[in-house]
């Protein structure tokens, strides 16, 4: 009988312990998160950003997220992370994961040439005999270049403007009436068919396609209007039916109609001048409206996707979204310097820097976005911003905010593990 009460009671006192240990690491992991949003604040405070949202993810799930600052300036709304808004070019990866969704469904082949399946034809004049492929648009190798035309019309306001004087027209893009609107694969016929409206020469590279890495909006809208013929779907319900919904990104979407309005951020041409809602007439290559909350939720599935464990695609298409694509004859020129140069080689629509960190950047009037994980430690960062920066100080504080994340993240990742 002795013995058996001694058995319990030190199986009491083992509980006990734990259960402290328990306490004291989640006290660790709280008074991480309290103290990177100590932090946080008083980079905020700098005043240069209005709002914003950052996350810190790995393939479990999200370690920290938080908004900061306002959305609305005016009525001091709080910017927090289910407030929602464009994200700019991290929304070309979607046109990656939609693409290699779209070769599972056998609907189209990445080494396909673009003239397979577009009503009209594009060709690289310098280079008549080419074709240009799926791949190469999906690699920013395709030789076709963002001409003048594609800052100048891209740019839709949601609702006319009265006021001609406002602070957003300080940008160095044109935003257009709403009655400028026109279907995508339109937009891209004027730019892109040699009997374009809005055609040009300059439009396309001397080198010819599939040579050399050259960024362009309008290929990576290309490569969506290609896949939308393809599966005979649109775009954006194509990617909601196989990327948003399958993530519960409920609050996202591709236009105003399919998002809420009134938690859409407010966006600034600099602190102090708001600019009017707008979209884009090619929403494929930075039109995705999202929260650092839903966001997160799509870069952890990128993690475990690039682990062999993601549940949108089959491996084999992770394994070739994340593949480098090009080697160093593709590239007149590399940034071996900046730790986040998400154009130091691509796979689909994926960005690799010069450190090995995968993601992209986006940057749209009023907007800036980085999203990125790193593939050794599995640990993803976010920030979404509604203010464009337009000095050395505001992008001081994006830097600051985004180093700062960085400084937390093993720290958090490593505390998590403790307690499960």
């Amino acid at each position: 009988m002795g013995k058996i009460i001694l058995v319990i009671f030190f199986a009491i006192v083992s509980f006990s312990c734990k259960q402290k240990a328990d306490l004291q690491s989640k006290s660790v992991y709280d008074t991480l998160k309290d103290s990177l949003t100590y932090e946080l604040s008083k980079i905020h405070k700098k005043g240069y950003i209005n709002g914003f949202g950052v996350s810190i993810v790995n393939q479990e799930g999200i370690l920290y997220e938080k908004g900061f600052g306002y959305s609305d300036l005016g009525s001091k709304k709080a910017y927090t992370e289910q407030t929602i808004q464009n994200i700019g070019s991290v929304s070309k990866t979607l046109i990656g994961i939609a693409l290699m969704k779209a070769q599972e469904m056998g609907a189209l082949h990445l080494d396909d040439p673009i003239d397979k399946y577009l009503p009209f034809e594009v060709v690289n004049p310098n280079h008549p005999k080419e074709k240009i492929t799926i791949r190469h648009l999906a690699t920013h190798s395709s030789s076709i270049l963002d001409s003048d035309f594609y800052d100048s019309k891209a740019y839709i306001l949601k609702d006319i403007q009265q006021n001609s004087d406002t602070g957003y027209k300080t940008l160095n893009e044109k935003f257009n009436a709403p009655d400028s609107k026109m279907p995508v694969l339109e937009f891209l016929q004027k730019m892109l068919s040699e009997n374009g409206e809005w055609y040009n020469k300059e439009g396309f590279s001397k080198h010819k396609p599939g040579a050399i890495f050259e960024y362009s909006n309008v290929a990576a809208t290309l490569a969506a209007a290609v896949l939308e013929i393809a599966v005979k779907q649109s775009y954006d319900k194509f990617t909601k039916d196989h990327i948003l919904n399958p993530l519960k990104m409920n609050s996202s979407g591709w236009s105003f109609k399919n998002i809420t309005l009134e938690k859409h951020s407010k966006l600034y041409a600099d602190p102090d001048n708001e600019i009017p809602f707008y979209s884009l007439i090619t929403y494929p290559d930075g039109g995705l409206i999202t929260n650092t909350s839903e966001l997160s939720k799509y870069l952890i599935e990128l993690m475990n996707g690039y682990s062999g464990k993601g549940v949108l695609l089959k491996n084999k298409s992770y394994e070739e979204l994340f593949r480098p694509q090009l080697t160093v004859k593709n590239f007149i020129e590399r940034d071996e310097e900046d730790d986040f140069d998400d154009e130091f080689n691509s796979g689909i629509f994926m960005g690799f820097t010069p450190r090995g960190y995968i993601g992209h950047t986006g940057g749209d009037p009023g907007i800036a976005t980085y999203m990125f994980f790193n593939p050794r430690t599995m640990i993803g960062k976010i920030l979404i911003i509604n203010t464009s920066v337009r000095n050395s100080e505001g992008v001081e504080e994006f830097y600051s905010i985004w180093n700062t994340l960085g400084k937390f993240e093993n720290k958090l990742n490593n505390e998590k593990k403790t307690i499960k």
